[in-house]
């Protein structure tokens, strides 16, 4: 199924984002998926010169069709207006303005169907708290921006999900505390969360019946209470609320047990009950390839699985894996949402 490009966000301008994306491209070019940065042109020609990325042709387009028609040439880039200073390894507050208006021209795009889907390049927050940003970060921002865009009676929730190869764990519970973590869990969070996850592995990656393996929170899944007492307490009702519900959800279950390869064979996602439980399978799986997916939104999100790496910027040493994997996996979710709804 031919979709139109993905687009691109700009992120940080000081991080890795614009050499990974002249990278992306190189290796891309020729099979796909095509893509259209949103940001600036001579941001990314300055890069490409710094980096040793000169080989890579950087063309302004005017619009999405015509990034689609340049792609297999050069790397289309469309400008949104505001100057971006070229300082890798800075993350400038000046820069702030760009790096939103990034964001929005990308989710706006999709939203109106010129693009497929969004593909974020990862930002710094500190510096866009700094210029007055005031949301908690580039995932509420996204929701905020699906609220106004399409005029929603509520904003979505979104639901963060961490792929690497056939692994898809989603965290419960993201950026608290390991101690705050059994006052944080809920029974209606994991049900709110099991909700969305099996909605959109419907929808965005054509599984028409999700297995959710749902993890327990303590060593060997509490072992009878012994180990403590939320599987029974917690997560067991959320499960079995999602049971009656349709949802082939099961557990809860070890965590020590549910990501080597045979495991992996008997679910397609796993909702973990918080950050770690999640990620270090996610990441030691595949460092490098390793997505973020953002579920819960009327639109395709993905990310790559990695920071702004500010050291790294201008150096022409960063790795693209990841981003290629994000775009990779954003336009055969496009693709699946397209087919769902069609259907």
């Amino acid at each position: 199924m031919n979709i139109p490009p993905l687009a691109l966000s700009m992120g940080e301008p000081g991080g890795i984002g614009a050499e990974t994306a002249l990278m992306a491209w190189r290796s891309l070019r020729e099979t796909g998926p095509a893509f259209c940065l949103v940001g600036s042109t001579e941001l990314l020609r300055a890069r490409a010169a710094r980096a040793g990325l000169s080989d890579v042709p950087v063309r302004a387009v005017a619009d999405m069709a015509e990034a689609g028609e340049v792609f297999a040439g050069a790397l289309p880039v469309l400008d949104i207006g505001p100057e971006v200073a070229d300082a890798p390894g800075a993350a400038l507050p000046d820069n702030a303005g760009a790096v939103l208006a990034s964001i929005e021209k990308a989710v706006a795009l999709t939203i109106s169907g010129e693009a497929a889907g969004v593909v974020t390049l990862p930002i710094q927050k500190e510096s866009l708290y700094r210029a007055g940003f005031d949301f908690e970060g580039h995932t509420d921002y996204l929701a905020a921006l699906a609220e106004r865009l399409l005029g929603l009676e509520k904003r979505p929730t979104p639901v963060m999900m961490l792929t690497a190869r056939d692994l898809r764990a989603v965290p419960v519970t993201v950026h608290v505390a390991l101690s705050e973590v059994p006052r944080r869990l809920t029974t209606e969070a994991i049900v709110a969360q099991g909700r969305v996850v099996a909605r959109d592995l419907r929808r965005f990656f054509a599984i028409d019946a999700p297995r959710i393996a749902v993890a327990g929170l303590n060593p060997h899944a509490g072992e009878g209470g012994r180990m403590g007492t939320e599987e029974e307490t917690i997560i067991g009702p959320a499960i079995a609320r999602l049971e009656a519900e349709g949802i082939d959800a099961f557990g809860p279950l070890p965590a020590d047990t549910l990501f080597h390869t045979e495991a992996r064979a008997g679910h397609d996602a796993v909702l973990c009950m918080y950050h770690d439980q999640a990620l270090i399978p996610v990441k030691t799986l595949d460092f490098h390839g390793g997505v973020n997916v953002t579920l819960g939104l009327p639109f395709v999100r993905t990310s790559p699985d990695h920071g702004t790496a500010l050291a790294l910027a201008g150096t022409g040493r960063a790795r693209p894996d990841s981003l290629i994997a994000a775009l990779k996996l954003a336009a055969d979710m496009a693709r699946s949402a397209r087919g769902t709804d069609t259907a």
